[in-house]
């Protein structure tokens, strides 16, 4: 009877995953972030729909791209990001020239990260869940936890089925009926992750449904080939909307004392 322990095991870290998941979707309902924008607002700023598509990264992300667009800030294909004009326009500027520090010159990588934390971008993300655009940190993070967990359960299971499976002195039982038990705790994680991408999707992205609507209605009427229209794709797409291979290339690097591989910076960096 080991198989059935299995099976009890099995259906705990299912039945514990959706329950959790569930109780996150309906915290993050309750925190009615599917409220409207307030009326009369103005069109989102770059760095606004930077936040919303890509959260404080990409804000970071877009004011690097920005200056150096700009020629204000030269950002090499080695990973280094050097300062031309140390005069700031804005609050982000500002945060992203102290992060590379009175040297004028430091490592994109954790610039990047200090800009990300600076406390414009705090400010930023502040407006944006107050309008209504933005999810709030804590119900974001409470279902990207849960669908993770979800996501364990679902791989799981099948793993702890072939177990019993392969279970000697499993003679009270057809092989059939122990898989078919096993079945239906996998049938439950995976219906859970199909609801959860259709109806929890959004609470679990940096913009509400009704941040998105605004970031698609930004992407609409974005085109054209100006600083404007390359800015708004960096700000919605990331640093893989970059043409420019030694730019990206910038962005491709890590600080070595992190010791991270620099293919799979490159990888999240872009997205």
């Amino acid at each position: 009877m080991f198989w059935v322990l299995l099976l009890l095991l099995a259906w705990a870290v299912a039945g514990a995953a959706c329950t959790r998941l569930c109780l996150a979707a309906v915290h993050a309902a309750a925190t009615d972030v599917n409220g409207a924008p307030a009326e009369g607002r103005h069109d989102l700023t770059l760095y606004e729909a930077a936040f919303l598509s890509g959260g404080p990264r990409r804000v970071a992300d877009l004011t690097l791209v920005s200056m150096a667009r700009q020629r204000r800030l030269l950002l090499a294909h080695t990973g280094w990001a050097t300062v031309v004009d140390p005069r700031g326009r804005d609050e982000m500027e500002r945060s992203v020239l102290g992060a590379i520090g009175p040297e004028g010159q430091s490592r994109i990588a954790p610039v990047r990260d200090a800009a990300a934390a600076a406390d414009a971008v705090g400010s930023l993300a502040d407006r944006l869940v107050g309008a209504g655009l933005a999810v709030p940190d804590g119900p974001r993070r409470d279902i990207t936890a849960a669908i993770r967990q979800v996501r364990f359960a679902t791989a799981l299971v099948p793993v702890l089925g072939v177990v019993a499976l392969l279970t000697p002195g499993r003679s009270d039982m057809p092989g059939h009926l122990v898989a078919l038990w096993f079945a239906l705790p996998l049938i439950l994680s995976l219906s859970c992750l199909a609801i959860a991408r259709v109806e929890i999707s959004p609470y679990a992205r940096w913009a509400s449904p009704a941040g998105q609507s605004l970031l698609n209605s930004l992407a609409r009427r974005s085109r054209g080939s100006d600083d404007r229209t390359f800015l708004t794709a960096v700000a919605v797409r990331g640093v893989r909307a970059v043409g420019e291979p030694e730019l990206r290339a910038a962005f491709a690097h890590r600080d070595p004392e992190r010791g991270t591989d620099r293919h799979r910076d490159g990888t999240s960096g872009l997205a």
